[in-house]
């Protein structure tokens, strides 16, 4: 499985307390969303307002992606929702 993420900002949601984001999985486009609490609870978001999960997300894109592409690898890209939850497994077992 080929994944590729995209250079492009994320897209804040203040109803679902998400920031969307996207890849190219095997050459198609996919939305991952990432949601406040994970941010706040491991990447330094102060609150769930937009600039505040938006400095995060851009302070530790790298660690995100590589959690997220874990997580499209072991659902075969079919829904994507990053959980505070999934990031401290992630983060506990798998990140070098």
């Amino acid at each position: 499985m080929q994944i590729l993420f995209l250079n492009e900002s994320p897209e804040y949601s203040g109803r679902e307390l998400t920031l969307a984001f996207h890849a190219m999985v095997d050459g198609e486009r996919v939305q991952c969303e990432i949601t406040a609490e994970a941010l706040e609870d491991h990447f330094g978001a102060a609150s769930p307002r937009a600039e505040d999960m938006l400095g995060a997300f851009d302070q530790h894109r790298t660690r995100i992606e590589a959690a997220t592409r874990r997580l499209l690898s072991e659902t075969r890209a079919q829904c994507l929702l990053l959980r505070s939850g999934y990031v401290r497994f992630y983060e506990a077992n798998w990140r070098s």
